[in-house]
C-alpha cells in the first residue's frame, strides 16, 4: 500500500509525463492546446481524465447548476451520439444523472479502458496513448460540433 505522500509524488510524475508526451500534439483546429485543461469554451462544461488502479477514463461532464440548460445540452448530445461514436472509436457510457464527488448533479459521457492499472508502471503507456488517441478524437469531434452547445448555453 502507498503512503499518501507516495501517491501523492506518483500523481505528480504520472501527469507530468502525460504533459510532456503530448505536448507536441496540436488540435484539429492547428492551435496549440493544454489537453490537461482541455478548453471546452463552454461554461460548465469539462473535459476530465482519470486514472486508478479500476482504469482509465476520459469523461466529458455538462455541470450547469441549471438544470434545464444541462437537459438542453444533454439532449443535444444524444441527437449527436452516432456521430460522437463514430468518431471515438469506441462505445461510450452515457449517464444523464450522474453525482460529481461533491454530489452535484451531471450529465456524463465516458470512453474507459478497465484493463488498464494506474499503479503498475507497465500499463502507463498504455495509459497515456488510450488517453491522447480518445482525447484527440474527442478534440476533432468537439471543434466541428461546439458552437451547437455554445448556442444552446447562452
Amino acid at each position: 500500500m502507498l503512503s499518501k505522500e507516495e501517491k501523492k509524488n506518483l500523481n505528480i510524475q504520472f501527469w507530468e509525463g502525460f504533459r510532456k508526451s503530448i505536448k507536441d500534439v496540436r488540435s484539429v483546429n492547428g492551435r496549440q492546446m493544454n489537453w490537461i485543461n482541455y478548453p471546452t469554451d463552454l461554461k460548465d462544461a469539462y473535459v476530465r481524465m482519470e486514472v486508478d488502479p479500476k482504469g482509465v477514463r476520459l469523461c466529458y461532464d455538462i455541470q450547469p447548476k441549471d438544470d434545464g440548460i444541462r437537459s438542453i445540452l444533454w439532449e443535444q448530445m444524444t441527437e449527436m451520439k452516432s456521430l460522437m461514436q463514430s468518431e471515438m472509436g469506441i462505445e461510450a457510457v452515457w449517464d444523464e444523472e450522474s453525482h460529481y464527488w461533491n454530489g452535484r448533479l451531471i450529465s456524463r459521457i465516458k470512453w474507459e479502458n478497465n484493463d488498464l492499472n494506474y499503479y503498475n508502471e507497465e500499463d502507463v503507456p498504455e495509459i497515456y496513448a488510450f488517453l491522447q488517441d480518445k482525447l484527440t478524437r474527442f478534440d476533432k469531434f468537439y471543434q466541428e460540433y461546439k458552437e451547437i452547445l455554445i448556442n444552446l448555453a447562452s
